[in-house]
């Protein structure tokens, strides 16, 4: 058996399983020989996942350092260095490390998705070998192998199914199906769905119940989780266009300070009589002035700010960018199952012969009611169809209802009965009793019904009998109404079923047959058989949905307000999906597409596809990595949510990935940068609004510190043109820099979320960081600020003060000047003193703090020394004080202006 030779047979689910077993040479009651098995597993290779090759930490630590920025500090420091400035030099390169530590420990930790897919697989199997039966590692499975499965069993490789004797398997995490899936082996078509392929059992999934043998058809990298190994491992995650916008905004600067840099240098050397050693450090003094090296600090703390707040929120943050890049998302795409939904069956409707009930309340939780349109409780001592019909799907049962440890109801057992338990603990019955079983014939998905017999009254016994409508609707010759049994009539019962189905439910029905007290243990035969073909009385119908969460829907209403696009992909049947997808209000729900139609679709339609239409069905995980890449090519910043494996490749290619922490697998959540530690879609749009904020105030903190930087560049630039003392050193100018945008500009990360935050579109992600008017801003006040500061500087020079208190008064000058234009950022365009001036304490506190800083570094001997400052007079200080205030109010008076040339263009 060669590789090549079973390449063009991957579609074994449209196989005969005998022609399988003929083309694998293997037979089930013998399986495999070792000696074949240790060639298959040389040919195939082992049954595991290729191992992902990881960076070290140093490498990903350096890594850091890989900025032009940077680069030119570097270089400041060497230059420092060899001039003998050492606490200069000891003073940039700290920078440098501290923004490199930053990067390295917020670095995003995605790959270990991987390492989790592989705790997935199950460690060891049960097969045949040379006719016995053997539990080997399941790693050693191999192409041919003949593999038992039992409950509670996980599936160690991708089985083509032999024989299937009620066996369910749970498949949620691998296909979004919100229910374990009846196996069979009957051969399917071709265009069978990943979902839909009821003859195949996948690895890593679970047995629910039941027996079955399969034959192994693919092992390792080739089997379904492993396909979604190998998409994960293909990802290249694209960056943030935060990340992006920061780098091309360090790439502009750092030219523009290599090309002023020269520029000034060449000017002092050839028109200004200055010392080389002098002008160079002036120079490196320009450089240093340029860098906004405490953004990225500044920058890493919002955000650290933004991942705190959204944890309160339940938003557990993994990537700190993840944080802004919410704030742009423009497209959110999400799983159903459990994320939009419940992932916990609840019955909505029950219908008898006379009537249709509504059914209250979500979820395993007993809490609701069952009542007539919406309103009138259920009289159960007048209704006793619906007594009967209630105790038949409590009594014919093998699952049961408890709490977890988190006090969360679950079901223990099939999902679909542990609903049927909950409507009849919702139930106000006559009595609620408790019946002893006689007999059970458990469900069989060839017979399609589970039935139990129990004691009745008048000296009979009874089956109750539960199973799909179709099959009880078959052998039933009878109806239990008000006014007693009447003659069946099916198609009453048809139209009722296709009226649940078109709401997106899943029917279940019920039936009973009257047997005399003698009889003690039932068959299928005693329930129908061509002898016997009467007795079978039906009671009615339960149509249950896995519901959508409340919060869920008005969170998607939230955002149709913000201009972003709701798309759900799951791996459930269409019409559930559009059903729900009405439900949830998200647009254009009527219309859907399925897997199999985006299979036929050429690259051009499936981008246009995935643009135009808001509910995809029967999905592969290929298919929702595709919906997510089409989007993104458009120049959509999508968001994807999910909870099984089969979204954690979409997970990671999406612009923010976010995983359910309850029920969500690990490996989801390693694919992914957030984390809702309360499964609700709800709390996506809070960290949406929250990523608004934070960007809000990224661009807020951005408009205060670039001002700096500007300022002390000019204020160098032009005290080398007109060849006056040389203003600030470069470790005052570094003071300068780390003090405003580390302590003062903090202040703006507390900054309350804008009015109407919400109610604006999106972000385009080709919006610069800069644009026309903060760049005006930009240069104004650094024009402003550089340029009262030289002229100061110069009068003071002219009345004789000492150079050192000149400077330390210049440092003091742009500080405080900078600590009042923090009033004027903290509203980019509005009045500074508004109802919310006092709304955060923050900005007052490092008012405070920064007081204290810049008093120290005046007055303390040891900082005078370092950072060459002296102390100052009382009346020293009333220079930066004035300064200050003018600045603050030259700025208001600019807002104004602008404020009117708005509402100006606004009428226009």
């Amino acid at each position: 058996m060669k590789k090549e030779n079973i390449q063009d047979m991957e579609k074994w689910y449209s196989e005969d399983v005998g022609e399988i077993l003929s083309k694998l040479q293997v037979t089930p009651e013998e399986g495999l020989f070792e000696e074949d098995a240790k060639i298959r597993l040389s040919e195939f290779g082992a049954n595991v996942l290729p191992q992902a090759k990881r960076k070290s930490a140093l490498v990903r630590f350096i890594s850091h350092f890989n900025d032009i920025l940077v680069y030119v500090l570097i270089v400041a420091a060497i230059v420092t260095a060899v001039f003998g400035y050492y606490i200069d030099t000891a003073v940039i390169l700290l920078v440098a490390f501290v923004n490199a530590s930053i990067g390295f420990f917020q670095e995003s930790k995605a790959e270990r998705a991987i390492e989790n897919i592989k705790k997935m697989l199950s460690p060891k199997a049960q097969v045949i070998r040379e006719g016995v039966r053997l539990e080997i590692d399941a790693s050693t499975l191999t192409i041919g192998d003949i593999v038992i499965l039992s409950p509670g069993d996980k599936v160690p490789a991708d089985l083509r199914l032999i024989r299937a004797e009620n066996l369910k398997i749970e498949e949620s995490a691998l296909t979004g199906e919100s229910l374990p899936t009846n196996k069979k082996p009957d051969m399917l078509s071709t265009d069978t769905m990943l979902g839909d392929r009821k003859n195949m059992a996948f690895s890593s999934t679970s047995v629910r119940s039941g027996k079955g043998l399969g034959v192994v058809v693919a092992v390792g990298q080739d089997t379904e989780i492993g396909k979604i190994n190998q998409l994960l491992s293909e990802v290249e995650k694209a960056t943030t266009p935060l990340i992006r916008q920061t780098a091309q905004f360090g790439k502009f600067v750092s030219t523009v300070i290599i090309v002023v840099s020269v520029f000034i240098f060449a000017f002092g050397y050839f028109f200004r009589d200055y010392e080389k050693a002098d002008l160079l450090l002036s120079v490196i003094g320009l450089a240093i002035a340029a860098i906004p090296e405490g953004l990225t600090a500044i920058l890493s703390i919002i955000l650290a700010i933004g991942v705190q707040t959204m944890a309160k929120k339940n938003a557990i943050v993994r990537s700190l960018p993840s944080v802004e890049t919410l704030g742009s998302v423009s497209v959110i795409c999400s799983d159903k199952t459990g994320t939009l939904t419940k992932n916990e069956m609840t019955v909505q409707t029950v219908q008898t012969r006379e009537q249709v009930f509504e059914v209250t309340g979500t979820g395993y939780s007993p809490e609701g009611a069952i009542t007539i349109d919406g309103k009138t409780p259920v009289n159960f001592r007048e209704n006793v169809v619906m007594d009967t019909l209630i105790n038949c799907f409590n009594v014919c049962n093998d699952s049961a209802l408890g709490k977890d440890k988190d006090r969360h109801w679950n079901v223990k057992g099939d999902p679909t009965e542990g609903a049927l338990i909950t409507l009849y603990q919702k139930a106000v019955l006559i009595e609620h009793k408790n019946f002893p079983r006689i007999s059970t014939v458990p469900f069989d998905s060839e017979y399609k019904y589970m039935a139990t017999l129990i004691e009745w009254e008048n000296d009979k016994n009874i089956i109750l009998i539960k199973g799909a409508p179709d099959r009880l609707m078959s052998i039933a010759d009878k109806e239990l109404t008000q006014k007693g049994e009447q003659p069946f009539d099916k198609q009453f019962w048809e139209d009722k079923i296709n009226e649940l189905a078109n709401k997106g439910q899943r029917i279940i029905g019920a039936a009973y047959k009257l047997v005399p007290r003698t009889v003690k243990e039932i068959h299928h035969e005693d329930i129908y058989n061509e002898a016997n073909s009467e007795g079978i009385v039906f009671l009615g119908l339960a149509g249950m949905i896995d519901p959508p969460r409340e919060e869920a829907i008005e969170a998607i209403e939230v955002c149709a307000k913000a201009g972003i696009t709701v798309k759900m992909i799951t791996g459930d049947h269409v019409e559930t999906a559009k059903t729900i997808g009405r439900q949830m209000g998200i647009e254009n729900s009527d219309k859907a597409l399925q897997g199999k139609d985006l299979d036929h679709m050429t690259e051009e339609e499936f981008v246009s596809a995935a643009n135009e239409y808001n509910i995809f069905a029967r999905t592969s995980p290929e298919h929702k990595l595709r919906i997510v890449h089409a989007l993104q090519s458009k120049g959509k910043i999508c968001a994807m949510t999910g909870d099984g494996v089969n979204d954690a490749p979409a997970l990671k290619q999406a612009d923010v990935g976010v995983a359910m922490g309850i029920k969500g697998t690990d490996v989801t959540k390693d694919a992914a940068e957030i984390v809702l530690a309360d499964d609700n879609f709800a709390t996506i749009v809070s960290a949406v609004k929250e990523g608004r904020r934070v960007y809000d105030n990224l661009k807020k903190s951005i408009l205060f510190i670039l001002p700096t930087n500007g300022a002390e560049s000019f204020l160098i630039m032009a005290s080398i043109i007109f060849s006056t003392v040389k203003p600030l050193t470069p470790v005052q100018i570094l003071w300068v820099n780390m003090i405003t945008s580390v302590t003062i500009s903090l202040a703006l990360a507390f900054e309350k979320a804008e009015p109407g935050v919400m109610n604006r579109p999106p972000r385009s992600p080709k919006t610069p960081l800069l644009d026309a008017y903060f760049i005006w801003r930009i240069c104004f006040l650094s024009v402003f600020i550089g340029g009262g500061s030289l002229f100061m500087n110069v009068v003071l020079l002219g009345y004789g003060v000492s150079e050192q208190l000149v400077r330390t008064v210049t440092l003091q000058t742009i500080v405080l000047a900078q600590a009042f234009h923090l009033f004027n950022s903290r509203n980019i365009r509005g009045f500074a003193f508004n109802k919310d001036f006092f709304g955060n304490k923050y900005v007052f506190i490092v008012c405070f703090v920064m007081m204290f800083l810049q008093l120290s570094v005046t007055y303390i001997p040891f900082m005078n020394s370092t950072f060459g400052t002296v102390p100052l007079a009382l009346g020293d200080w009333k220079y930066p004080f004035i300064f200050g205030i003018i600045v603050f109010i030259v700025v208001e008076i600019e807002k104004a202006v602008m404020r009117q040339i708005d509402k100006i263009k606004a009428a226009k």
